[in-house]
Protein backbone atom coordinates (compact mmCIF):
# COMPACT_ATOMS: atom_id res chain seq x y z
CA UNK A 1 0.00 0.00 0.00
CA UNK A 2 1.60 3.29 -1.13
CA UNK A 3 1.40 6.61 0.73
CA UNK A 4 1.86 10.13 -0.65
CA UNK A 5 5.06 12.19 -0.41
CA UNK A 6 3.37 14.30 2.28
CA UNK A 7 3.49 11.37 4.68
CA UNK A 8 6.65 12.45 6.45
CA UNK A 9 5.21 15.87 7.29
CA UNK A 10 1.94 14.36 8.46
CA UNK A 11 3.71 11.85 10.67
CA UNK A 12 5.48 14.75 12.33
CA UNK A 13 2.17 16.55 12.89
CA UNK A 14 0.57 13.40 14.34
CA UNK A 15 3.50 12.96 16.68
CA UNK A 16 3.44 16.61 17.81
CA UNK A 17 -0.27 16.40 18.59
CA UNK A 18 0.15 13.22 20.66
CA UNK A 19 -1.52 10.83 18.21
CA UNK A 20 1.71 8.88 17.96
CA UNK A 21 4.03 8.61 20.94
CA UNK A 22 7.02 7.29 19.01
CA UNK A 23 7.70 6.86 15.32
CA UNK A 24 10.14 4.75 13.40
CA UNK A 25 10.69 6.43 10.03
CA UNK A 26 11.65 4.16 7.15
CA UNK A 27 14.56 5.08 4.95
CA UNK A 28 12.28 6.06 2.06
CA UNK A 29 10.66 8.75 4.25
CA UNK A 30 13.92 9.98 5.74
CA UNK A 31 15.26 10.42 2.23
CA UNK A 32 12.21 12.44 1.25
CA UNK A 33 11.18 10.12 -1.59
CA UNK A 34 7.81 10.55 -3.22
CA UNK A 35 6.15 7.41 -1.82
CA UNK A 36 6.53 4.68 0.78
CA UNK A 37 6.36 1.19 -0.71
CA UNK A 38 5.26 -0.37 2.53
CA UNK A 39 3.08 1.30 5.14
CA UNK A 40 4.08 -1.37 7.65
CA UNK A 41 7.65 -0.06 7.56
CA UNK A 42 6.48 3.35 8.74
CA UNK A 43 5.19 2.28 12.15
CA UNK A 44 6.19 -0.14 14.92
CA UNK A 45 3.99 -3.21 15.09
CA UNK A 46 2.48 -1.95 18.36
CA UNK A 47 0.75 1.01 16.72
CA UNK A 48 -2.89 -0.05 16.50
CA UNK A 49 -3.99 2.23 13.71
CA UNK A 50 -1.19 1.15 11.32
CA UNK A 51 -3.65 -0.40 8.88
CA UNK A 52 -5.87 2.67 8.87
CA UNK A 53 -3.18 5.32 8.44
CA UNK A 54 -3.42 6.04 4.69
CA UNK A 55 -7.23 5.91 4.81
CA UNK A 56 -7.15 8.49 7.59
CA UNK A 57 -4.89 10.99 5.86
CA UNK A 58 -7.83 12.93 4.46
CA UNK A 59 -9.45 13.16 7.89
CA UNK A 60 -6.41 14.21 9.91
CA UNK A 61 -5.18 17.71 9.04
CA UNK A 62 -2.45 19.87 10.56
CA UNK A 63 -3.57 22.54 12.96
CA UNK A 64 -4.40 25.87 11.28
CA UNK A 65 -1.38 27.53 12.88
CA UNK A 66 0.90 24.86 11.41
CA UNK A 67 -0.53 25.37 7.94
CA UNK A 68 -0.35 29.17 8.22
CA UNK A 69 3.27 29.16 9.30
CA UNK A 70 4.53 26.85 6.53
CA UNK A 71 6.99 28.65 4.26
CA UNK A 72 5.50 29.67 0.92
CA UNK A 73 7.38 29.96 -2.36
CA UNK A 74 6.99 33.24 -4.24
CA UNK A 75 8.25 34.32 -7.66
CA UNK A 76 8.93 38.02 -8.36
CA UNK A 77 10.19 38.51 -11.95
CA UNK A 78 12.15 41.62 -12.93
CA UNK A 79 13.39 43.15 -16.19
CA UNK A 80 14.94 46.33 -17.51
CA UNK A 81 12.78 49.34 -16.63
CA UNK A 82 10.81 47.60 -13.88
CA UNK A 83 9.50 49.84 -11.08
CA UNK A 84 12.12 49.41 -8.35
CA UNK A 85 9.87 50.49 -5.49
CA UNK A 86 7.30 47.88 -6.36
CA UNK A 87 9.91 45.13 -6.68
CA UNK A 88 11.62 45.90 -3.40
CA UNK A 89 8.43 46.41 -1.38
CA UNK A 90 7.00 43.10 -2.58
CA UNK A 91 10.19 41.17 -1.87
CA UNK A 92 10.84 42.84 1.48
CA UNK A 93 7.30 42.44 2.86
CA UNK A 94 6.91 38.82 1.72
CA UNK A 95 10.31 37.89 3.16
CA UNK A 96 9.32 39.55 6.44
CA UNK A 97 6.41 37.10 6.49
CA UNK A 98 8.81 34.18 6.06
CA UNK A 99 8.25 33.50 2.37
CA UNK A 100 10.93 31.93 0.19
CA UNK A 101 11.02 34.68 -2.45
CA UNK A 102 12.87 34.16 -5.73
CA UNK A 103 13.73 37.31 -7.67
CA UNK A 104 14.14 36.15 -11.27
CA UNK A 105 15.50 38.16 -14.18
CA UNK A 106 13.74 37.87 -17.53
CA UNK A 107 16.88 39.28 -19.15
CA UNK A 108 20.09 37.45 -20.04
CA UNK A 109 21.86 39.02 -17.04
CA UNK A 110 21.09 38.89 -13.33
CA UNK A 111 21.68 42.62 -12.90
CA UNK A 112 19.02 44.94 -14.27
CA UNK A 113 18.61 48.70 -14.22
CA UNK A 114 15.13 49.67 -13.06
CA UNK A 115 12.95 52.59 -14.14
CA UNK A 116 14.67 55.17 -11.88
CA UNK A 117 18.14 53.75 -12.53
CA UNK A 118 18.39 51.71 -9.35
CA UNK A 119 20.47 48.64 -10.13
CA UNK A 120 19.04 45.40 -8.73
CA UNK A 121 20.55 41.91 -8.88
CA UNK A 122 18.22 38.93 -9.29
CA UNK A 123 18.68 35.61 -7.50
CA UNK A 124 18.50 33.64 -10.75
CA UNK A 125 17.39 33.77 -14.38
CA UNK A 126 13.75 33.00 -15.16
CA UNK A 127 14.89 30.00 -17.23
CA UNK A 128 15.93 28.31 -13.98
CA UNK A 129 12.40 28.59 -12.56
CA UNK A 130 10.49 26.40 -15.01
CA UNK A 131 10.54 23.28 -12.84
CA UNK A 132 9.56 25.11 -9.64
CA UNK A 133 6.06 25.26 -8.21
CA UNK A 134 5.18 28.59 -6.59
CA UNK A 135 2.43 29.45 -4.13
CA UNK A 136 2.39 32.96 -5.61
CA UNK A 137 3.61 34.62 -8.81
CA UNK A 138 3.47 38.42 -8.54
CA UNK A 139 4.49 40.92 -11.20
CA UNK A 140 5.81 44.41 -10.45
CA UNK A 141 4.96 47.16 -12.92
CA UNK A 142 6.74 50.17 -14.36
CA UNK A 143 7.59 50.87 -17.98
CA UNK A 144 9.21 49.53 -20.03
CA UNK A 145 9.61 46.83 -17.34
CA UNK A 146 6.05 45.55 -17.76
CA UNK A 147 6.61 45.14 -21.49
CA UNK A 148 9.78 43.14 -20.80
CA UNK A 149 7.77 40.79 -18.57
CA UNK A 150 4.99 40.51 -21.17
CA UNK A 151 7.44 39.53 -23.89
CA UNK A 152 9.07 36.78 -21.84
CA UNK A 153 7.60 33.48 -23.08
CA UNK A 154 8.98 31.52 -20.14
CA UNK A 155 7.30 33.85 -17.63
CA UNK A 156 4.07 33.70 -19.62
CA UNK A 157 4.11 29.90 -19.47
CA UNK A 158 4.83 29.88 -15.72
CA UNK A 159 2.06 32.39 -14.97
CA UNK A 160 -0.53 30.68 -17.16
CA UNK A 161 0.20 27.36 -15.47
CA UNK A 162 -0.08 29.11 -12.10
CA UNK A 163 -3.58 30.29 -13.04
CA UNK A 164 -4.60 26.93 -14.54
CA UNK A 165 -3.51 25.15 -11.35
CA UNK A 166 -5.56 27.50 -9.19
CA UNK A 167 -2.59 29.05 -7.39
CA UNK A 168 -2.26 32.73 -6.48
CA UNK A 169 -1.00 35.31 -8.95
CA UNK A 170 -1.15 39.08 -9.27
CA UNK A 171 0.27 42.29 -10.67
CA UNK A 172 0.58 45.97 -9.82
CA UNK A 173 0.77 49.30 -11.65
CA UNK A 174 1.07 48.86 -15.44
CA UNK A 175 1.47 45.07 -15.25
CA UNK A 176 -2.22 44.10 -14.84
CA UNK A 177 -3.03 45.81 -18.16
CA UNK A 178 0.21 45.35 -20.08
CA UNK A 179 0.89 41.76 -18.97
CA UNK A 180 -2.07 39.91 -17.42
CA UNK A 181 -4.72 41.43 -19.71
CA UNK A 182 -2.59 40.72 -22.78
CA UNK A 183 -2.09 37.10 -21.68
CA UNK A 184 -5.85 36.64 -21.15
CA UNK A 185 -5.43 36.13 -17.39
CA UNK A 186 -7.97 38.77 -16.33
CA UNK A 187 -10.84 37.54 -18.47
CA UNK A 188 -14.11 37.82 -16.55
CA UNK A 189 -12.32 39.06 -13.42
CA UNK A 190 -12.52 42.31 -11.50
CA UNK A 191 -9.18 44.11 -11.68
CA UNK A 192 -7.45 47.42 -11.26
CA UNK A 193 -4.17 48.98 -12.41
CA UNK A 194 -2.36 52.30 -12.66
CA UNK A 195 -4.71 55.12 -13.77
CA UNK A 196 -2.59 55.66 -16.91
CA UNK A 197 -3.38 52.11 -18.09
CA UNK A 198 -6.92 51.65 -16.81
CA UNK A 199 -8.41 52.03 -20.32
CA UNK A 200 -6.58 48.86 -21.39
CA UNK A 201 -8.54 46.71 -18.94
CA UNK A 202 -11.98 45.21 -19.69
CA UNK A 203 -14.10 48.26 -18.87
CA UNK A 204 -17.10 46.34 -17.48
CA UNK A 205 -14.97 44.76 -14.77
CA UNK A 206 -12.54 47.59 -14.04
CA UNK A 207 -12.57 48.90 -10.48
CA UNK A 208 -10.93 51.83 -8.71
CA UNK A 209 -9.84 49.94 -5.59
CA UNK A 210 -6.29 50.40 -4.34
CA UNK A 211 -6.06 46.61 -4.06
CA UNK A 212 -8.55 44.35 -5.84
CA UNK A 213 -8.84 40.62 -5.23
CA UNK A 214 -10.98 38.33 -7.36
CA UNK A 215 -10.49 34.66 -6.56
CA UNK A 216 -6.83 33.73 -7.05
CA UNK A 217 -5.83 36.97 -8.78
CA UNK A 218 -5.01 40.24 -6.99
CA UNK A 219 -4.20 43.53 -8.70
CA UNK A 220 -3.18 46.97 -7.46
CA UNK A 221 -2.64 50.52 -8.72
CA UNK A 222 0.92 51.72 -8.28
CA UNK A 223 3.98 52.35 -6.10
CA UNK A 224 1.86 54.10 -3.47
CA UNK A 225 -0.40 51.07 -3.06
CA UNK A 226 2.27 48.36 -3.12
CA UNK A 227 2.65 47.94 0.64
CA UNK A 228 -1.08 47.27 0.93
CA UNK A 229 -0.83 44.96 -2.09
CA UNK A 230 2.07 43.01 -0.55
CA UNK A 231 0.31 42.71 2.80
CA UNK A 232 -2.81 41.38 1.05
CA UNK A 233 -0.69 38.46 -0.17
CA UNK A 234 0.70 37.92 3.33
CA UNK A 235 -2.89 37.61 4.53
CA UNK A 236 -3.83 35.24 1.69
CA UNK A 237 -0.79 33.04 2.26
CA UNK A 238 -0.55 33.12 6.06
CA UNK A 239 -3.70 34.70 7.51
CA UNK A 240 -4.81 38.07 8.84
CA UNK A 241 -2.92 37.75 12.12
CA UNK A 242 0.37 37.31 10.28
CA UNK A 243 -0.35 40.32 8.05
CA UNK A 244 -0.95 42.47 11.13
CA UNK A 245 2.23 41.12 12.72
CA UNK A 246 4.26 42.09 9.64
CA UNK A 247 2.63 45.52 9.27
CA UNK A 248 3.15 46.72 12.84
CA UNK A 249 6.98 47.10 12.91
CA UNK A 250 6.82 48.73 9.46
CA UNK A 251 4.88 51.63 11.08
CA UNK A 252 2.09 51.42 8.52
CA UNK A 253 -0.52 54.13 8.73
CA UNK A 254 -3.89 52.63 9.65
CA UNK A 255 -7.45 53.89 9.86
CA UNK A 256 -8.07 55.68 13.11
CA UNK A 257 -4.34 56.21 13.66
CA UNK A 258 -3.88 59.41 15.68
CA UNK A 259 -0.17 59.87 14.84
CA UNK A 260 0.79 63.30 13.53
CA UNK A 261 1.92 62.94 9.93
CA UNK A 262 4.38 65.85 9.92
CA UNK A 263 5.71 68.52 12.25
CA UNK A 264 8.14 71.30 11.38
CA UNK A 265 10.16 73.33 13.89
CA UNK A 266 12.53 76.27 13.41
CA UNK A 267 11.48 76.59 9.82
CA UNK A 268 14.16 77.63 7.35
CA UNK A 269 14.29 77.59 3.58
CA UNK A 270 16.53 74.84 2.23
CA UNK A 271 18.84 76.46 -0.31
CA UNK A 272 19.91 74.34 -3.26
CA UNK A 273 21.78 74.54 -6.52
CA UNK A 274 19.80 74.43 -9.76
CA UNK A 275 19.76 70.62 -9.66
CA UNK A 276 19.95 69.50 -6.02
CA UNK A 277 22.71 66.97 -5.44
CA UNK A 278 21.73 64.31 -2.91
CA UNK A 279 23.78 61.54 -1.32
CA UNK A 280 22.12 58.29 -0.21
CA UNK A 281 24.67 56.00 1.48
CA UNK A 282 23.86 52.29 1.74
CA UNK A 283 25.44 49.33 3.54
CA UNK A 284 25.01 45.61 3.97
CA UNK A 285 21.89 45.35 6.10
CA UNK A 286 20.35 48.68 5.06
CA UNK A 287 16.56 48.60 4.83
CA UNK A 288 15.93 48.15 1.11
CA UNK A 289 12.45 49.65 1.09
CA UNK A 290 13.68 52.84 2.73
CA UNK A 291 16.73 53.18 0.48
CA UNK A 292 14.91 52.50 -2.78
CA UNK A 293 11.80 54.60 -2.04
CA UNK A 294 13.99 57.59 -1.15
CA UNK A 295 16.10 57.19 -4.30
CA UNK A 296 13.10 56.57 -6.56
CA UNK A 297 11.00 59.51 -5.31
CA UNK A 298 13.89 61.99 -5.40
CA UNK A 299 14.83 60.92 -8.92
CA UNK A 300 11.20 61.37 -9.96
CA UNK A 301 11.67 64.98 -8.84
CA UNK A 302 14.78 65.16 -11.08
CA UNK A 303 17.25 65.52 -8.23
CA UNK A 304 20.79 64.31 -8.86
CA UNK A 305 20.89 61.32 -6.50
CA UNK A 306 24.19 59.56 -5.82
CA UNK A 307 23.93 56.11 -4.21
CA UNK A 308 27.16 55.31 -2.35
CA UNK A 309 28.20 52.00 -0.81
CA UNK A 310 30.10 52.16 2.49
CA UNK A 311 31.30 48.60 1.85
CA UNK A 312 34.35 47.52 -0.15
CA UNK A 313 32.15 46.64 -3.13
CA UNK A 314 29.43 48.48 -5.02
CA UNK A 315 26.98 45.61 -4.50
CA UNK A 316 25.39 45.42 -1.06
CA UNK A 317 22.98 42.87 0.39
CA UNK A 318 20.19 44.70 2.20
CA UNK A 319 18.32 43.62 5.33
CA UNK A 320 15.87 41.31 3.49
CA UNK A 321 18.57 40.03 1.10
CA UNK A 322 17.73 42.30 -1.82
CA UNK A 323 20.93 42.96 -3.77
CA UNK A 324 21.47 46.61 -4.75
CA UNK A 325 24.39 48.01 -6.75
CA UNK A 326 25.53 51.50 -5.73
CA UNK A 327 26.73 54.19 -8.14
CA UNK A 328 29.98 54.80 -6.22
CA UNK A 329 31.97 53.76 -3.20
CA UNK A 330 31.73 56.23 -0.31
CA UNK A 331 35.43 57.10 -0.67
CA UNK A 332 34.79 58.27 -4.24
CA UNK A 333 31.58 60.06 -3.30
CA UNK A 334 32.99 61.90 -0.27
CA UNK A 335 35.10 64.28 -2.38
CA UNK A 336 31.95 66.12 -3.47
CA UNK A 337 29.63 68.49 -1.62
CA UNK A 338 25.93 67.68 -1.33
CA UNK A 339 22.81 69.75 -0.84
CA UNK A 340 21.30 66.90 1.16
CA UNK A 341 22.60 63.69 2.75
CA UNK A 342 19.86 61.24 3.71
CA UNK A 343 20.36 57.90 5.47
CA UNK A 344 18.12 54.82 5.19
CA UNK A 345 17.75 52.71 8.32
CA UNK A 346 17.63 48.99 8.89
CA UNK A 347 19.87 46.86 11.05
CA UNK A 348 22.74 46.16 10.93
CA UNK A 349 22.90 48.68 8.08
CA UNK A 350 22.56 51.71 10.36
CA UNK A 351 25.39 50.45 12.54
CA UNK A 352 27.62 50.04 9.49
CA UNK A 353 26.85 53.60 8.41
CA UNK A 354 27.63 54.82 11.92
CA UNK A 355 31.07 53.17 11.82
CA UNK A 356 32.04 54.69 8.45
CA UNK A 357 34.38 57.54 9.34
CA UNK A 358 34.27 59.26 5.95
CA UNK A 359 30.46 59.37 6.06
CA UNK A 360 30.37 60.72 9.62
CA UNK A 361 32.85 63.42 8.63
CA UNK A 362 30.63 64.37 5.68
CA UNK A 363 27.58 64.55 7.96
CA UNK A 364 29.36 66.75 10.50
CA UNK A 365 30.50 69.12 7.77
CA UNK A 366 26.96 69.12 6.40
CA UNK A 367 25.51 70.15 9.76
CA UNK A 368 28.20 72.76 10.44
CA UNK A 369 27.63 74.39 7.05
CA UNK A 370 23.86 74.38 7.69
CA UNK A 371 23.14 72.19 4.68
CA UNK A 372 20.28 69.69 4.88
CA UNK A 373 20.65 66.16 6.22
CA UNK A 374 18.26 63.47 7.39
CA UNK A 375 17.67 59.88 8.42
CA UNK A 376 14.91 57.34 8.89
CA UNK A 377 14.13 54.29 11.01
CA UNK A 378 17.12 53.22 13.18
CA UNK A 379 19.53 55.77 11.68
CA UNK A 380 18.39 58.90 13.58
CA UNK A 381 19.27 57.12 16.84
CA UNK A 382 22.09 54.80 15.77
CA UNK A 383 23.92 57.31 13.56
CA UNK A 384 22.84 60.92 14.17
CA UNK A 385 22.22 60.83 17.93
CA UNK A 386 25.40 58.90 18.70
CA UNK A 387 27.55 61.36 16.75
CA UNK A 388 25.99 64.50 18.24
CA UNK A 389 24.05 65.40 15.10
CA UNK A 390 20.71 65.70 16.92
CA UNK A 391 21.99 68.14 19.57
CA UNK A 392 19.23 70.63 20.40
CA UNK A 393 17.12 69.14 17.61
CA UNK A 394 13.70 67.56 17.60
CA UNK A 395 13.62 64.22 15.83
CA UNK A 396 11.88 60.88 15.52
CA UNK A 397 12.98 57.31 14.83
CA UNK A 398 11.66 53.77 14.63
CA UNK A 399 9.62 52.91 17.77
CA UNK A 400 12.28 50.36 18.78
CA UNK A 401 14.90 53.15 18.89
CA UNK A 402 13.03 56.25 20.07
CA UNK A 403 14.25 55.81 23.66
CA UNK A 404 17.74 56.68 22.39
CA UNK A 405 16.60 60.12 21.17
CA UNK A 406 17.50 62.81 23.73
CA UNK A 407 14.55 65.13 22.95
CA UNK A 408 11.43 62.98 23.24
CA UNK A 409 8.90 65.72 22.40
CA UNK A 410 8.32 64.73 18.76
CA UNK A 411 9.22 61.03 18.62
CA UNK A 412 5.62 59.97 17.92
CA UNK A 413 5.38 62.03 14.72
CA UNK A 414 5.81 60.26 11.38
CA UNK A 415 8.00 62.96 9.80
CA UNK A 416 9.83 65.65 11.81
CA UNK A 417 11.64 68.63 10.30
CA UNK A 418 13.80 70.87 12.49
CA UNK A 419 15.66 73.52 10.54
CA UNK A 420 17.94 71.66 8.11
CA UNK A 421 17.25 68.25 9.68
CA UNK A 422 14.53 65.77 8.64
CA UNK A 423 13.82 62.42 10.32
CA UNK A 424 11.17 59.71 10.04
CA UNK A 425 10.05 56.42 11.64
CA UNK A 426 10.27 53.40 9.34
CA UNK A 427 9.44 51.63 6.07
CA UNK A 428 5.76 52.53 6.34
CA UNK A 429 6.58 56.25 6.63
CA UNK A 430 9.23 56.40 3.90
CA UNK A 431 6.91 57.64 1.17
CA UNK A 432 5.80 60.54 3.40
CA UNK A 433 9.44 61.18 4.32
CA UNK A 434 10.63 61.29 0.69
CA UNK A 435 7.72 63.47 -0.39
CA UNK A 436 8.35 65.86 2.52
CA UNK A 437 11.92 66.23 1.20
CA UNK A 438 10.57 66.98 -2.30
CA UNK A 439 8.21 69.51 -0.72
CA UNK A 440 11.11 71.29 1.03
CA UNK A 441 13.27 71.31 -2.11
CA UNK A 442 10.79 71.86 -4.93
CA UNK A 443 7.56 72.94 -3.22
CA UNK A 444 4.24 71.34 -2.35
CA UNK A 445 2.87 71.39 -5.90
CA UNK A 446 5.75 69.22 -7.11
CA UNK A 447 5.38 66.83 -4.18
CA UNK A 448 1.63 66.53 -4.72
CA UNK A 449 2.10 65.82 -8.44
CA UNK A 450 4.61 63.04 -7.77
CA UNK A 451 2.35 61.56 -5.08
CA UNK A 452 -0.60 61.54 -7.47
CA UNK A 453 1.44 59.72 -10.11
CA UNK A 454 2.38 57.09 -7.53
CA UNK A 455 -1.24 56.79 -6.29
CA UNK A 456 -0.24 57.95 -2.83
CA UNK A 457 -2.23 60.51 -0.78
CA UNK A 458 -0.17 63.61 0.03
CA UNK A 459 -0.19 65.68 2.13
Amino acid sequence: MACSGNMLGLLGVWKSTGLVSSLVFPSCLKAGKGFCPSLAQAFPATVKFRRRFCASLAEVKPAASTMASAQKKVLVPIGFGIEEMEVVILVDVLRRAGSDVTVASVETDLQIEASRRVKLVADMLISNCTEEMFDLVVLPGGMPGSSRLRDCEILQSITKKQAADGRLYGAVCAAPAVVLETWGLLKGLRATCHPSFISQLSSSLTVGSRVQRDGIVTTSRGPGTTMEFALSFVEQLYGKEKAEEVAKPMVMRTKGNSELVKQEFNRVEWSFSTTPRILVPIANGSEEMEAVIIIDVLRRANADVVVASVEETLEIVASRKVKIVADKLIEDASSSAYDLIVLPGGMPGAERLSKTESLIQLLKEQAESKRAYGAICASPAVVLEIHGLLKEKKATAHPAFTQKIADQSAVGTRVVIDGNLITSRGPGTTMEFALAIVDKIFGQEKATGIAEAMVFPYP
